[in-house]
C-alpha cells in the first residue's frame, strides 16, 4: 500500500442512544476515530423520483488496519468526509492481511 495515497482525511462517527431529562432516547453521533483515507470508486449518481432529484453518490474509503477500524460495524457507524456525511454499506478486510480495509459506503440523504 502507497502511503502518500492516503491523502484525504476522514472521521468516523459511532452512532450512540442518549437519554435527555424527561427520559427521551435521542439517536447522538459521536467522533470515533480521525485518519487519513484514499477516496476510490466515487460515482456521482443523481435520479429522480416523485419529482425530487435524489442523490445516490457512492464512495470507497481505504484506510490503514488499525484496532480502531476492527471496531467499526456498518450498522452503529458511519463516515464524514469533507461536510459529506456516508453510511457504510459494507467492509472490505482486504484478504485479512492486516494492512488496510475498505470502506464501502455511501452518501446520506438530506
Amino acid at each position: 500500500m502507497d502511503i502518500a495515497l492516503l491523502n484525504q482525511k476522514i472521521t468516523i462517527q459511532k452512532n450512540t442512544v442518549v437519554v435527555d431529562d424527561i427520559g427521551n432516547h435521542i439517536s447522538k453521533w459521536d467522533d470515533f476515530y480521525s485518519c487519513y483515507a484514499t477516496i476510490s470508486g466515487e460515482s456521482p449518481n443523481e435520479s429522480t423520483s416523485a419529482g425530487m432529484v435524489v442523490d445516490n453518490t457512492k464512495a470507497d474509503f481505504t484506510v490503514r488496519w488499525c484496532k480502531a477500524v476492527l471496531e467499526v460495524t456498518p450498522d452503529e457507524y458511519r463516515v464524514v468526509y469533507k461536510g459529506g456525511i456516508y453510511n457504510i454499506l459494507g467492509i472490505d478486510h482486504q484478504n485479512f492481511k492486516k494492512k488496510s480495509v475498505k470502506l464501502k459506503c455511501q452518501k446520506v440523504r438530506r
